[in-house]
């Protein structure tokens, strides 16, 4: 944490970049389990750096999983579970991950279009939310900002959760996103990448002096 504010790294891929991350100062370190991501890794790559990793802040990043998969990950060590699922997901199948996981480890990423709110049977269901960009074939990862006057209306309309603030963050304008948003949790990825999945450990720095100087 820097300055009352979280941070997450996410699109890990190798253990040497998880590392140098925590050593940073990052508070949760995602992994991506989605074939479909340039920054996908299979349980078994997983598996192989676990438990070289710091415990209690790993953050398994998917697609509308299934409760199999939820648990899959669980057991091979993640902490979290950062869910990523059409607005129009039916709210059994929400509800299915909560049951499986739990609210206080569930982080839900509803993909929400233009004009679209966290829906309120959601909120129930976790005690975190992420809001990323939306991008009508994507789930994340398209290096572009967000709509940080929207975040920042949720954040204030449901300060009882936590909001983390995705989508496009990188050193030249996490100031200006703060500012706008509001936010207290941030999560960044393509922004501190020197290629898909491969961390810059130059961008990552001024990426958290940055946050430091506010």
């Amino acid at each position: 944490m820097i300055d009352g504010l979280r941070i997450k790294v996410c699109g890990l891929t190798t253990l040497a970049d998880a590392m140098f991350a925590a050593d940073c100062g990052a508070d949760f370190l995602g992994f991506i389990f989605y074939p479909l991501s340039p920054r996908g890794i299979t349980l078994e790559q997983f598996r192989a750096i676990q438990p070289k990793l710091p415990a209690g802040r790993i953050v398994a990043v998917s697609v509308s999983p299934t409760v199999e998969e939820l648990r899959a990950f669980a057991e091979a060590g993640a902490d979290f579970f950062q869910v990523h699922f059409p607005a129009d997901t039916p709210l059994a199948t929400v509800q299915a991950w909560s049951q499986a996981v739990g609210p206080k480890q569930l982080w839900l990423a509803p993909k929400l279009p233009p004009g679209t709110d966290v829906a309120a049977g959601w909120l129930p269901l976790a005690d975190t939310f992420l809001l990323d960009t939306f991008h009508a074939d994507k789930f994340g990862g398209t290096g572009a900002t967000g709509d940080w006057a929207k975040f920042a209306r949720h954040q204030q309309a449901h300060p009882e959760k936590t909001w983390i603030l995705s989508g496009g963050l990188n050193p030249e304008n996490i100031a200006a996103a703060l500012h706008a948003s509001g936010a207290k949790f941030v999560d960044v990825n393509s922004g501190v990448e020197s290629a898909p999945g491969v961390k810059d450990q130059d961008k990552l720095t001024a990426f958290l002096q940055r946050v430091r100087e506010g």
